[in-house]
Protein backbone atom coordinates (compact mmCIF):
# COMPACT_ATOMS: atom_id res chain seq x y z
CA UNK A 1 0.00 0.00 0.00
CA UNK A 2 0.83 3.36 -0.72
CA UNK A 3 2.35 5.22 2.10
CA UNK A 4 -0.28 8.26 0.94
CA UNK A 5 -3.01 5.95 1.50
CA UNK A 6 -5.68 7.17 3.74
CA UNK A 7 -6.25 4.81 6.28
CA UNK A 8 -9.99 3.67 6.68
CA UNK A 9 -11.98 2.63 9.68
CA UNK A 10 -15.60 2.28 9.89
CA UNK A 11 -18.16 4.82 10.02
CA UNK A 12 -20.89 2.92 11.48
CA UNK A 13 -19.70 -0.30 13.68
CA UNK A 14 -21.43 -3.47 12.48
CA UNK A 15 -21.17 -6.80 15.05
CA UNK A 16 -21.09 -10.31 13.08
CA UNK A 17 -23.33 -13.20 13.70
CA UNK A 18 -23.49 -16.64 12.88
CA UNK A 19 -26.67 -17.86 12.51
CA UNK A 20 -28.34 -21.56 12.09
CA UNK A 21 -30.43 -22.48 9.24
CA UNK A 22 -31.35 -24.93 7.20
CA UNK A 23 -30.63 -28.01 8.89
CA UNK A 24 -27.76 -26.58 10.58
CA UNK A 25 -25.65 -24.49 7.45
CA UNK A 26 -24.03 -21.54 8.92
CA UNK A 27 -24.57 -18.61 8.10
CA UNK A 28 -22.87 -15.45 8.74
CA UNK A 29 -24.69 -12.13 8.77
CA UNK A 30 -23.23 -8.44 9.75
CA UNK A 31 -25.50 -6.25 12.01
CA UNK A 32 -25.34 -2.47 11.79
CA UNK A 33 -27.99 -2.30 14.74
CA UNK A 34 -30.36 0.88 14.85
CA UNK A 35 -29.68 3.85 17.14
CA UNK A 36 -31.19 3.28 20.50
CA UNK A 37 -33.04 7.17 20.70
CA UNK A 38 -34.03 6.38 16.50
CA UNK A 39 -37.08 8.31 15.60
CA UNK A 40 -39.61 5.99 13.80
CA UNK A 41 -39.55 2.04 14.01
CA UNK A 42 -38.64 1.60 10.41
CA UNK A 43 -37.73 -2.26 9.16
CA UNK A 44 -35.45 -4.03 8.58
CA UNK A 45 -32.95 -3.39 5.76
CA UNK A 46 -31.07 -6.73 4.42
CA UNK A 47 -28.79 -6.34 1.85
CA UNK A 48 -27.75 -9.37 -0.41
CA UNK A 49 -24.01 -9.56 -2.56
CA UNK A 50 -23.23 -10.81 -5.76
CA UNK A 51 -20.86 -13.50 -6.73
CA UNK A 52 -17.87 -13.72 -5.26
CA UNK A 53 -18.33 -10.88 -2.65
CA UNK A 54 -19.42 -10.83 0.84
CA UNK A 55 -21.69 -8.67 2.82
CA UNK A 56 -18.68 -7.14 3.93
CA UNK A 57 -18.32 -4.69 0.75
CA UNK A 58 -21.20 -3.21 1.31
CA UNK A 59 -19.91 -0.96 4.77
CA UNK A 60 -19.06 1.81 2.77
CA UNK A 61 -22.54 2.16 1.78
CA UNK A 62 -24.09 2.19 4.73
CA UNK A 63 -21.70 4.47 6.39
CA UNK A 64 -23.45 6.76 4.56
CA UNK A 65 -27.25 5.08 5.58
CA UNK A 66 -29.28 6.89 8.48
CA UNK A 67 -28.74 5.08 11.98
CA UNK A 68 -32.81 4.89 12.02
CA UNK A 69 -33.04 1.27 11.67
CA UNK A 70 -31.30 -2.25 11.60
CA UNK A 71 -29.44 -3.17 8.47
CA UNK A 72 -27.87 -6.72 7.84
CA UNK A 73 -25.78 -7.57 5.26
CA UNK A 74 -25.65 -11.42 4.70
CA UNK A 75 -22.75 -14.14 3.03
CA UNK A 76 -24.39 -16.49 0.80
CA UNK A 77 -23.51 -19.93 1.42
CA UNK A 78 -19.72 -20.46 0.51
CA UNK A 79 -19.07 -16.98 0.52
CA UNK A 80 -17.48 -14.81 3.45
CA UNK A 81 -18.06 -16.92 6.87
CA UNK A 82 -21.08 -18.44 5.54
CA UNK A 83 -20.81 -22.32 5.06
CA UNK A 84 -22.44 -24.96 2.98
CA UNK A 85 -23.55 -27.80 5.09
CA UNK A 86 -21.71 -30.57 3.54
CA UNK A 87 -19.11 -30.81 0.73
CA UNK A 88 -20.51 -29.42 -2.38
CA UNK A 89 -20.57 -30.37 -6.14
CA UNK A 90 -22.23 -26.91 -7.20
CA UNK A 91 -23.94 -24.05 -5.53
CA UNK A 92 -28.08 -24.11 -6.76
CA UNK A 93 -30.16 -20.58 -6.61
CA UNK A 94 -33.21 -23.15 -4.87
CA UNK A 95 -30.84 -23.02 -2.25
CA UNK A 96 -30.34 -19.11 -2.26
CA UNK A 97 -33.73 -18.55 -1.96
CA UNK A 98 -34.38 -21.25 0.66
CA UNK A 99 -31.31 -19.26 2.43
CA UNK A 100 -32.66 -15.93 1.96
CA UNK A 101 -36.41 -17.04 3.30
CA UNK A 102 -34.95 -18.47 6.54
CA UNK A 103 -32.56 -15.42 7.31
CA UNK A 104 -35.93 -12.81 6.59
CA UNK A 105 -37.49 -14.76 8.98
CA UNK A 106 -34.45 -14.61 11.75
CA UNK A 107 -34.34 -10.95 11.27
CA UNK A 108 -37.62 -10.07 11.19
CA UNK A 109 -40.68 -13.33 11.75
CA UNK A 110 -43.37 -11.27 11.79
CA UNK A 111 -43.02 -8.43 9.51
CA UNK A 112 -42.42 -7.54 5.78
CA UNK A 113 -38.61 -6.30 5.63
CA UNK A 114 -37.14 -4.07 2.94
CA UNK A 115 -34.30 -5.74 0.41
CA UNK A 116 -31.33 -4.64 -1.63
CA UNK A 117 -29.92 -7.69 -3.86
CA UNK A 118 -26.52 -6.73 -5.99
CA UNK A 119 -25.73 -8.32 -9.58
CA UNK A 120 -26.79 -12.28 -8.60
CA UNK A 121 -28.66 -11.19 -5.10
CA UNK A 122 -30.79 -8.62 -7.28
CA UNK A 123 -31.68 -11.80 -8.81
CA UNK A 124 -32.44 -13.55 -6.26
CA UNK A 125 -34.29 -11.01 -4.23
CA UNK A 126 -36.08 -10.53 -7.48
CA UNK A 127 -37.74 -13.65 -7.82
CA UNK A 128 -38.16 -14.12 -4.04
CA UNK A 129 -39.76 -10.89 -4.25
CA UNK A 130 -42.64 -12.85 -6.72
CA UNK A 131 -42.15 -15.84 -4.87
CA UNK A 132 -43.21 -14.33 -1.27
CA UNK A 133 -44.62 -10.91 -1.77
CA UNK A 134 -45.90 -10.11 1.75
CA UNK A 135 -42.37 -10.61 2.90
CA UNK A 136 -41.07 -7.47 0.91
CA UNK A 137 -41.77 -4.25 1.59
CA UNK A 138 -39.54 -2.04 -0.55
CA UNK A 139 -37.26 -3.86 -3.28
CA UNK A 140 -34.00 -2.04 -4.87
CA UNK A 141 -32.61 -4.08 -7.61
CA UNK A 142 -28.61 -3.05 -8.26
CA UNK A 143 -27.51 -4.46 -11.54
CA UNK A 144 -29.55 -8.04 -10.94
CA UNK A 145 -30.66 -8.31 -14.96
CA UNK A 146 -31.38 -11.55 -15.09
CA UNK A 147 -29.53 -14.34 -17.69
CA UNK A 148 -29.59 -14.67 -21.54
CA UNK A 149 -32.50 -17.22 -22.14
CA UNK A 150 -31.51 -20.15 -22.66
CA UNK A 151 -33.18 -23.58 -24.71
CA UNK A 152 -34.32 -27.10 -23.65
CA UNK A 153 -31.81 -27.97 -26.62
CA UNK A 154 -28.53 -26.45 -25.13
CA UNK A 155 -29.61 -28.82 -21.97
CA UNK A 156 -27.60 -32.17 -22.91
CA UNK A 157 -24.32 -29.99 -23.40
CA UNK A 158 -24.54 -27.97 -20.41
CA UNK A 159 -24.92 -31.06 -18.23
CA UNK A 160 -22.30 -32.83 -19.90
CA UNK A 161 -19.96 -30.12 -19.08
CA UNK A 162 -20.34 -29.98 -15.24
CA UNK A 163 -20.11 -34.07 -15.42
CA UNK A 164 -16.45 -32.90 -16.97
CA UNK A 165 -15.56 -30.22 -15.06
CA UNK A 166 -16.75 -32.58 -11.29
CA UNK A 167 -13.40 -34.80 -12.32
CA UNK A 168 -11.37 -32.09 -12.24
CA UNK A 169 -10.06 -30.26 -9.00
CA UNK A 170 -11.18 -26.54 -8.80
CA UNK A 171 -9.46 -24.01 -6.97
CA UNK A 172 -9.79 -20.29 -5.67
CA UNK A 173 -7.55 -17.42 -6.53
CA UNK A 174 -4.53 -17.07 -4.49
CA UNK A 175 -2.45 -13.10 -4.04
CA UNK A 176 1.09 -13.31 -2.92
CA UNK A 177 0.53 -10.23 -0.81
CA UNK A 178 -2.39 -8.02 0.28
CA UNK A 179 -1.06 -5.28 -2.14
CA UNK A 180 -2.20 -7.24 -4.73
CA UNK A 181 -5.91 -7.95 -4.02
CA UNK A 182 -6.05 -4.33 -3.11
CA UNK A 183 -4.90 -4.02 -6.67
CA UNK A 184 -7.33 -6.83 -7.89
CA UNK A 185 -10.46 -4.54 -6.67
CA UNK A 186 -9.51 -1.31 -7.18
CA UNK A 187 -9.48 -2.47 -10.88
CA UNK A 188 -12.63 -4.25 -10.59
CA UNK A 189 -13.90 -0.95 -9.00
CA UNK A 190 -11.44 1.76 -10.05
CA UNK A 191 -13.87 4.87 -8.78
CA UNK A 192 -13.36 3.09 -5.01
CA UNK A 193 -11.59 5.26 -2.33
CA UNK A 194 -8.42 2.98 -1.98
CA UNK A 195 -8.35 3.18 2.09
CA UNK A 196 -11.74 1.43 1.93
CA UNK A 197 -10.05 -1.44 -0.87
CA UNK A 198 -7.34 -2.15 1.77
CA UNK A 199 -10.37 -2.78 4.47
CA UNK A 200 -12.17 -4.34 2.37
CA UNK A 201 -9.38 -6.66 1.00
CA UNK A 202 -9.15 -8.26 4.66
CA UNK A 203 -12.81 -9.13 4.64
CA UNK A 204 -12.84 -10.81 0.98
CA UNK A 205 -9.34 -12.67 1.23
CA UNK A 206 -7.64 -14.47 3.96
CA UNK A 207 -4.26 -15.02 4.56
CA UNK A 208 -3.62 -18.57 5.12
CA UNK A 209 -0.24 -20.90 6.71
CA UNK A 210 1.19 -20.83 3.01
CA UNK A 211 1.98 -17.31 3.11
CA UNK A 212 -0.67 -16.23 0.54
CA UNK A 213 -3.77 -14.46 0.33
CA UNK A 214 -6.97 -16.53 -0.65
CA UNK A 215 -10.43 -15.29 -1.66
CA UNK A 216 -12.65 -16.45 0.71
CA UNK A 217 -15.15 -18.47 -0.93
CA UNK A 218 -15.78 -22.08 -1.88
CA UNK A 219 -14.04 -22.96 -5.35
CA UNK A 220 -16.83 -24.59 -6.48
CA UNK A 221 -18.73 -21.79 -7.10
CA UNK A 222 -16.40 -21.86 -10.39
CA UNK A 223 -18.33 -24.75 -11.70
CA UNK A 224 -20.87 -23.84 -14.15
CA UNK A 225 -24.73 -24.66 -13.39
CA UNK A 226 -25.86 -27.44 -14.78
CA UNK A 227 -29.46 -25.81 -14.41
CA UNK A 228 -30.68 -23.92 -17.43
CA UNK A 229 -32.05 -20.32 -16.43
CA UNK A 230 -35.43 -20.80 -17.00
CA UNK A 231 -36.14 -17.43 -18.16
CA UNK A 232 -39.86 -17.52 -18.41
CA UNK A 233 -40.50 -19.25 -14.56
CA UNK A 234 -38.34 -15.84 -13.74
CA UNK A 235 -40.45 -13.49 -15.21
CA UNK A 236 -43.28 -15.02 -13.85
CA UNK A 237 -41.84 -14.18 -10.35
CA UNK A 238 -41.46 -10.58 -11.33
CA UNK A 239 -45.09 -10.06 -12.54
CA UNK A 240 -46.11 -11.02 -9.05
CA UNK A 241 -43.97 -8.84 -7.09
CA UNK A 242 -46.16 -6.47 -5.40
CA UNK A 243 -43.03 -4.39 -3.39
CA UNK A 244 -42.38 -0.86 -4.62
CA UNK A 245 -38.97 -1.44 -7.22
CA UNK A 246 -36.20 0.57 -7.83
CA UNK A 247 -33.82 -0.51 -10.27
CA UNK A 248 -30.11 1.10 -10.35
CA UNK A 249 -27.85 0.80 -12.57
CA UNK A 250 -23.77 1.81 -13.42
CA UNK A 251 -23.33 4.15 -16.71
CA UNK A 252 -20.25 2.31 -16.76
CA UNK A 253 -20.77 -1.58 -16.33
CA UNK A 254 -19.24 -3.63 -18.87
CA UNK A 255 -22.40 -5.97 -19.21
CA UNK A 256 -20.90 -8.78 -21.86
CA UNK A 257 -24.23 -10.56 -22.00
CA UNK A 258 -25.21 -7.29 -24.16
CA UNK A 259 -21.96 -8.05 -26.26
CA UNK A 260 -22.43 -11.54 -27.16
CA UNK A 261 -26.24 -11.02 -28.57
CA UNK A 262 -27.70 -13.45 -26.58
CA UNK A 263 -29.29 -11.08 -24.41
CA UNK A 264 -30.00 -7.71 -25.72
CA UNK A 265 -30.98 -4.14 -24.01
CA UNK A 266 -33.99 -4.47 -25.98
CA UNK A 267 -35.13 -7.84 -24.39
CA UNK A 268 -34.13 -6.78 -20.88
CA UNK A 269 -36.70 -3.48 -21.03
CA UNK A 270 -38.91 -6.04 -22.16
CA UNK A 271 -38.38 -8.09 -18.82
CA UNK A 272 -38.30 -5.01 -16.79
CA UNK A 273 -42.06 -3.63 -18.34
CA UNK A 274 -43.56 -6.90 -16.66
CA UNK A 275 -43.15 -5.02 -13.22
CA UNK A 276 -46.50 -3.59 -11.83
CA UNK A 277 -44.77 -0.95 -10.02
CA UNK A 278 -40.52 0.16 -10.78
CA UNK A 279 -38.21 3.76 -10.82
CA UNK A 280 -35.30 3.88 -12.44
CA UNK A 281 -32.17 5.54 -11.67
CA UNK A 282 -28.54 5.61 -13.51
CA UNK A 283 -25.77 6.52 -11.69
CA UNK A 284 -22.88 8.25 -13.55
CA UNK A 285 -18.68 8.17 -13.18
CA UNK A 286 -20.03 3.99 -11.91
CA UNK A 287 -19.47 0.44 -13.24
CA UNK A 288 -21.22 -2.60 -11.92
CA UNK A 289 -19.99 -2.82 -8.33
CA UNK A 290 -22.13 0.23 -7.82
CA UNK A 291 -22.10 -0.26 -4.33
CA UNK A 292 -18.32 -0.07 -4.14
CA UNK A 293 -17.97 3.37 -6.98
CA UNK A 294 -20.47 5.41 -5.30
CA UNK A 295 -21.64 4.68 -1.99
CA UNK A 296 -22.58 7.62 -1.11
CA UNK A 297 -24.97 8.43 -3.90
CA UNK A 298 -26.60 5.07 -3.97
CA UNK A 299 -27.10 5.40 -0.10
CA UNK A 300 -28.80 8.98 -0.56
CA UNK A 301 -30.90 7.42 -3.21
CA UNK A 302 -31.61 4.26 -1.11
CA UNK A 303 -33.21 6.33 1.85
CA UNK A 304 -35.01 8.44 -0.58
CA UNK A 305 -37.10 5.65 -1.83
CA UNK A 306 -37.43 3.26 1.56
CA UNK A 307 -38.74 6.91 2.90
CA UNK A 308 -41.27 7.94 -0.14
Amino acid sequence: MSNKTSLYSPHRASTIEQVRIRGGVSYRIRRWSAQKNAAFNAPPFLLVHGWMDVGASFQRCVDYLGAGRDVIALDWRGFGGSRASHLQDGYWFYDYYADLDAIIDHVSPEAPIDLLGHSMGGNIAMMYAGTCPGRIRRLINVEGFGLARTQPSEAPARLAHWLAQLKAPVSIRTFSNLQEVVDKLMRRSPHMEEGFAVWLAQQWAERKEDGCWHVVADAAHKRVNPILYRCDEALATWESIDAQVLWVEGDQADQTHWKDGRYTRQEFEGRLSKLKSFERMKISDCGHMVHLDQPAILAHAVERFLGA
